[in-house]
C-alpha cells in the first residue's frame, strides 16, 4: 500500500508530482514525493543497495542510514528541499533528492536558483531507466519551484551516473576537481533533452507492448472446468493457434486432484506455477479480479489482458473499479490491455499467440490491427480473413483503460513484421501525442484510422478519457496533416490496407485502365475522376479477350512511364462456344502475377465481378518477388532465417520522385504547394531503398470499381504526403527581424493583470491592433460612430471612401442583414447610409457603428486560430461568407505551421480556385496570405494565454492583403501534457 503522506508545515503535500513511468524494459513503476510515512521503505531499500552504490552515493563506505539522515531524508518542505521515490508493489527501487544551494554552495531559499541534486537506485533495477526517468520528474518539479540549474558531484569511477547526466540532452558544464566531476546542467528544456526524452517513451513503450505480444509464458485465469465460459474458450483457441510458449490454467475453483486442463498444466493460483509466468489472461467476475491482479503481481507477471467486463461501460461505479484495476496492475510494474478486452494475437511463427475470444488466428502477414471494440474487431479479422490478408499482430483494447492506441504507434513503428497499421478508434485520450506519433510511424509506413463516435459530443461508454470539443472535420483535417490515411468505414480500412500492404506506393496521379468490359471500365474512369485522379481512356480488351490478353496488356500498362498506377476489370470472358465463362480465377491470376513480376514498381488493383477463385488466387504472394529491406530502427533488424514467405510483397515504399517524375500533378484550378526537390532523410525516418528491384506480391481484388479506386486515391494521397514530408517544411527567417516577442508578452501580461480572471478577458478593438501589431499582422483602424456628425468626422479623419458597419454581436459580419454600407465617396452619401442603417435596424446605441477606410477590392477571407486543451493550438482558414461555413470549408493545421502547412492550408479549401484567378478573375497575393498565417501561427504558438484569435474579414487583393476586423481573447494558458516528463494518463 502507498502511504497516506502527511501535510507538511512548509508547503501541501503536491500529489500532481505522482505519475505512472514506462521504464526501458517495458515495465510500469511510479514515481511520487517522499513522505515522512516513508522511513521504513528508505531504510528497506537502503539495505538492498550494493557497497559500490553506497560508495558512489555518499563517496565513502556508507554501510547504513542513520537516524538522523532517515529523518532528514524522508522530512522534505517540498520547496527547497524535495525527494522522490520510484515504487514498484509499494516498495522503493530509486530514489533522487536536491537540496536548493546558493552561489557558494550553502542551504538556501529563493530567490536563489540552483540546487545539489543526488541519485540511488538500487543495483537490481539499474539499467531499467530509473535514474533517467527520475530525472526528468525532478527537473520538472524544480523548474517548478524556480531552480534552474542543478549541480552534482560524480565520482569518476562512477560512469553510468555520468552517462545519465550526459544523455539527458540539457545544456551542461562539467569540470574535474577535488577528485570528483563537478556537473551544471541548465533544466531549461532543448530540443535535444526533448528528443531525447520523446526518444526513450517510443522505446519504453514499444517494448510495453512487445511484451505483451510476444510473452514465453501464458496463464488463463477463470478456465472453467467444463467446455464453455470465457476464460475456457480463451485457452481453447491459445492452444488450437499452436502457441510456442507454455501455457497454464489457472483458477481456485478447481480440484486439489487436477493435473491438467485441455492438455495443460492446471493450478488453483499462480503461486503453484514452478517459473514467473509472463502474461495473464484473466476472464473472472469483475469482483474478483483485483485477488487475481494481486496474484499475478506478487508472482511477477508483467502483463495483462482483461477479458473481464462490468467496468467504465457501466456506470460511475464501474468506471471507479476501472481506476483501481489501472491503480493495482502498474503498482506491480504491470500493464493491461482491458477490461473487457476482446483479446490480442500475434501471428509470429516463433510466437503464435491468440489469447482471444477469436476461434481462429489469423494467417500471417504484414498488418497490425488495433480496435477499441471488440464487435468491430470481429468485422476486421473477418473482412481481412475473406480477402486473403494476413495479420502481424492484433490489440482490441476494450475499454482502453491502459494500453491504447498510441501504445500500438509506438510498438507499430519499428516492428520489423508490420508495414501497415490499421486503427479503429473510438475516442483520442491524448491528441497531442497521437498526432506526433502518427507523423512519425507514417514517415515509414501507412497508417489507416476509422474514428467512430464521430458526431455525438461524447466517448463512448467505458471510456474514461476527457471528450475533446474539436469538430469531427477538424480531426480529420489535422489527421491528414500526420500523414494519416483517414477513412470513414471499416470497410474502406480493408480495402485500403490491403492494397498498402501488398502494393508499392503510387507516383502520381495517372492511372490505366484496362478490361475486357467496356462499361465497367467507363465506371472505374468515372470513379477516378470523382476521386481526383487523372485516369487515361480505359483500354477496352473485349469480353473475347483471354488471360494472356490481360497479361500483356498489363505488362505494357506497367512498362507505360505515362502512368503511375493501374486498374484491372474483369468480367467472365467468352468460350469458344460463344457463351459466358465463369473462368477459373486462378489462371487469371497467374497471367497478372506473371505480368506484374516483369513490370515496373507500380501499384495493381483488380475489379472483378462473379469470377470464381480470382480474389484468393490474387490474394497469393507471388513466389517470384524479391525480399524487402525494413526501415532500420534499434531492435527491428529480424534474425537470420525468420523471414515470412509473405514478406515476397516487395513493397517499395520510398516517395515515388526517386523512381517516376511526373510535373504535371496539379489541380486544375488551383496551383499545388511547393514541393521541393527530395533529399536524403535521417536515419530511421524512412524506408531504406531496396537492395534489389522491388516486386509486387499480392494484388487485391474490389467487388467494385468506386472501392479499388477509392482505396487507390488514398495511397496517391499518401505517397504525396510521404515526398513532402522527406524534406520537412521551415518558418522563413525574414518573420524574426520583425516580431516583437518581448514587447507581446509585456501587453499580453498587463491585460491579464489588468482583469485578473480565470475564463480570461476579450480584448477591444484598438488592444488587439496594438497586440498583432507586434507580430507585423496589420489591422485596419476604426473610428467609433454614436451619431452622423460622429461619423463625417471620423470619415474626415480616414479619408474618403469610407465603409460605415454595425458591431453589435448579432450583425457582426453579417453584410446580409444590412449592417454594412461600403465605397460612401462624400458626406452626403455617409449621412444618407447613417439614416439608412437606424432607420432599418435600430438606434446607434444598440448597432454600435463604425467608420473604417476601404480596403482595396480582393478575396474575403477567414483566418483563425484557437487553443483545444487536448489537441493544442489549431490555425484555421477559409472563404468569408454563408456559403463556406454552411458547407464547412474550412481547412486546418496544427500549431507551430512551416512555410509548405501556409501553401497547402489556403490551397486544401474546395473554394480554393477563387483565390487563383477563377473564371477570368484576377489572380490574389497568396504570398502575403501565407505570410499572414505564419505570423498569427507564430504568435499563438509564442504565446499559449493567446488563446483565440479571429481576423474577419481579411480581404486578399492581386497586391497585398487587408485585416479588417479582429477579435482576440486572453486567457491563462491550458495545461500542455506533452512538455513535461514522461508519464501515462490517468483517467
Amino acid at each position: 500500500m502507498e502511504p497516506k503522506p502527511e501535510q507538511s508545515p512548509h508547503h501541501a503535500y503536491p500529489d500532481h508530482w505522482e505519475a505512472d513511468v514506462v521504464l526501458r524494459d517495458g515495465g510500469t513503476a511510479r514515481i511520487r514525493p517522499i513522505t515522512t510515512d516513508d522511513a521504513e521503505r528508505l531504510v528497506s531499500f537502503y539495505e538492498q543497495v550494493s557497497d559500490e552504490s553506497k560508495y558512489y552515493r555518499f563517496f565513502a563506505p556508507y554501510p547504513r542510514l542513520s537516524d538522523r539522515d532517515v529523518h532528514r531524508f524522508t522530512h522534505h518542505d517540498y520547496v527547497d528541499r524535495v525527494g522522490l521515490a520510484v515504487t514498484i508493489g509499494g516498495e522503493f527501487i530509486g530514489t533522487v533528492r536536491y537540496d536548493r544551494i546558493d552561489d557558494r554552495g550553502r542551504p538556501a531559499s529563493a530567490p536563489a536558483d540552483e540546487a545539489e541534486v543526488a541519485f540511488l537506485v538500487q543495483d537490481a533495477h539499474q539499467g531499467r531507466g530509473v535514474a533517467s526517468a527520475l530525472l526528468e520528474h525532478i527537473a520538472a518539479v524544480a523548474r517548478e519551484r524556480g531552480i534552474r540549474r542543478f549541480a552534482a558531484e560524480v565520482l569518476p569511477a562512477n560512469n553510468k551516473m555520468i552517462k545519465v547526466f550526459r544523455d539527458a540532452g540539457y545544456t551542461q558544464r562539467r569540470s574535474f576537481e577535488d577528485g570528483s566531476v563537478h556537473l551544471t546542467l541548465d533544466l531549461e528544456p532543448t530540443e535535444e533533452s526533448l528528443a531525447v526524452q520523446r526518444g526513450r517513451e517510443q522505446r519504453a513503450e514499444a517494448r510495453s507492448v512487445q511484451r505483451l505480444l510476444a510473452p514465453g509464458s501464458v496463464a488463463v485465469i477463470g478456465a472453467g472446468r467444463t467446455p464453455g465460459g470465457v476464460g475456457r474458450t480463451v485457452l481453447r483457441n491459445l492452444l488450437a493457434a499452436g502457441y510456442t510458449g507454455r501455457a497454464y490454467a489457472v483458477n481456485r475453483a478447481f480440484d486439489e486432484g487436477l493435473a491438467t486442463l485441455d492438455g495443460v498444466p492446471a493450478h488453483r493460483s499462480l503461486g503453484e506455477i514452478d517459473e514467473q509466468v509472463d502474461l495473464a489472461v484473466i476472464a473472472v467476475p469483475a469482483h474478483q479480479v483485483p485477488e487475481a491482479v494481486a496474484d499475478c503481481g506478487e508472482h511477477g507477471v508483467q502483463g495483462l489482458v482483461v477479458v473481464s467486463a462490468g467496468y467504465a461501460e457501466r456506470g460511475a461505479d464501474g468506471r471507479e473499479l476501472q481506476r483501481e484495476l489501472v491503480r493495482q496492475a502498474r503498482s506491480y510494474g504491470m500493464r493491461i490491455i482491458g477490461p473487457n478486452a476482446f483479446g490480442i494475437i500475434n501471428t509470429a511463427e516463433n510466437v503464435r499467440l491468440n489469447a482471444s475470444l477469436a476461434p481462429e488466428s489469423p494467417a500471417r502477414g504484414r498488418i497490425g490491427l488495433f480496435t477499441q471494440s471488440g464487435a468491430i474487431g470481429i468485422a476486421l479479422l473477418s473482412g481481412l480473413h475473406r480477402r486473403g490478408a494476413g495479420l502481424s499482430s492484433f490489440i482490441s483494447a476494450g475499454n482502453r483503460a491502459d494500453v491504447s492506441g498510441n501504445d500500438f504507434l509506438q510498438y507499430s513503428f519499428e516492428d520489423p513484421d508490420t508495414d501497415v497499421a490499421l486503427l479503429y478508434l473510438e475516442s483520442l485520450g491524448n491528441p497531442r501525442k497521437f498526432t506526433r506519433l502518427a507523423r512519425r510511424t507514417a514517415a515509414v509506413k501507412p497508417v489507416v484510422v476509422v474514428k467512430g463516435a464521430r458526431h455525438s459530443g461524447t466517448n463512448p461508454l467505458g471510456h474514461a478519457v476527457p471528450v475533446s470539443r474539436i469538430p469531427d472535420a477538424t480531426v480529420s483535417a489535422l489527421m491528414r496533416q500526420a500523414g494519416v490515411i483517414r477513412v470513414d468505414t471499416v470497410t474502406e480500412m480493408v480495402d485500403a490496407g490491403i492494397l498498402l500492404a501488398g502494393q508499392p506506393l503510387p507516383s502520381g496521379p495517372r492511372v490505366a485502365i484496362l478490361g475486357n468490359s467496356e462499361s465497367l471500365g467507363l465506371l472505374t474512369y468515372d470513379a477516378c475522376l470523382a476521386e481526383g485522379l487523372r485516369p487515361r481512356p480505359p483500354i477496352d480488351l473485349t469480353t473475347a479477350a483471354s488471360p494472356q490478353d490481360f497479361r500483356d496488356a498489363l505488362a505494357e500498362a506497367l512498362a507505360d512511364a505515362t502512368c503511375d498506377a493501374v486498374i484491372v476489370t474483369a468480367i467472365p470472358w467468352v468460350g469458344e462456344d460463344g457463351e459466358a465463362e465463369t473462368g477459373d480465377g486462378q489462371v487469371l491470376a497467374a497471367a497478372l502475377h506473371t505480368a506484374v513480376a516483369g513490370g515496373s514498381a507500380k501499384p495493381v488493383a483488380v475489379v472483378h465481378v462473379e469470377i470464381g477463385g480470382l480474389a484468393e488466387a490474387l490474394a497469393a504472394a507471388s513466389s517470384t518477388a524479391a525480399p524487402r529491406r525494413r526501415p532500420t530502427t534499434a531492435r527491428t533488424a529480424p534474425p537470420d532465417g525468420e523471414a515470412s514467405t509473405d514478406r515476397t510483397a516487395a513493397t517499395d515504399r520510398r516517395p515515388a520522385t526517386d523512381r517516376t517524375t511526373d510535373t504535371d500533378r496539379t489541380a486544375a484550378n488551383a496551383p499545388a504547394a511547393p514541393r521541393p526537390p527530395a533529399a536524403p532523410a535521417a536515419p530511421g525516418t524512412t524506408p531504406a531503398i531496396p537492395e534489389s528491384p522491388p516486386r509486387p506480391g499480392r494484388i487485391p481484388a474490389y467487388p467494385a470499381a468506386e472501392r479499388a479506386v477509392r482505396a487507390l486515391a488514398e495511397a496517391v494521397k499518401y505517397a504525396q504526403w510521404r515526398r513532402q514530408a522527406a524534406v520537412p517544411g521551415k518558418v522563413p527567417e525574414l518573420l524574426d527581424e520583425t516580431i516583437d516577442e518581448a514587447g507581446a508578452a509585456a501587453l499580453i501580461e498587463a491585460h491579464l493583470a489588468a482583469a485578473p480572471d480565470p475564463r480570461g478577458r476579450q480584448l477591444g478593438h484598438d488592444e488587439a491592433r496594438e497586440l498583432l501589431g507586434r507580430y507585423g499582422i496589420e489591422v485596419r483602424p476604426t473610428l467609433p460612430a454614436p451619431g452622423p456628425d460622429a461619423a463625417v468626422e471620423a470619415a474626415a479623419r480616414l479619408g474618403y471612401p469610407v465603409a460605415l458597419k454595425t458591431t453589435a454581436p448579432h450583425l457582426r459580419h453579417r453584410a446580409d442583414l444590412g449592417g454594412v454600407r461600403l465605397d460612401l465617396t462624400d458626406e452626403d452619401a455617409l449621412r444618407r447610409a447613417y439614416g439608412e442603417l437606424t432607420d432599418l435596424l435600430g438606434k446607434p446605441a444598440e448597432l454600435l457603428p463604425v467608420v473604417q477606410a476601404m480596403a482595396p477590392r480582393g478575396v474575403d477571407t477567414v483566418v483563425r486560430a484557437s487553443i483545444d486543451a487536448a489537441a493544442g493550438a489549431v490555425l484555421s482558414f477559409g472563404l468569408a461568407g454563408a456559403p463556406s461555413e454552411l458547407l464547412g470549408d474550412t481547412a486546418h493545421r496544427l500549431v507551430p505551421v512551416t512555410d509548405r502547412d501556409a501553401a497547402e492550408l489556403i490551397r486544401s479549401i474546395r473554394a480554393a480556385p477563387v483565390l487563383f484567378g477563377w473564371r477570368g478573375a484576377a489572380p490574389v497575393d497568396t504570398a502575403a496570405l501565407e505570410e499572414l498565417l505564419l505570423r498569427l501561427s507564430r504568435l499563438v504558438d509564442d504565446h499559449p494565454e493567446v488563446v483565440s484569435v479571429a481576423l474577419e474579414p481579411v480581404v486578399v487583393a492581386p497586391q497585398g492583403l487587408t485585416a479588417l476586423g479582429a477579435a482576440v481573447r486572453l486567457a491563462p494558458p491550458p495545461a500542455r501534457n506533452d512538455l513535461g516528463p514522461r508519464r501515462l494518463p490517468s483517467y
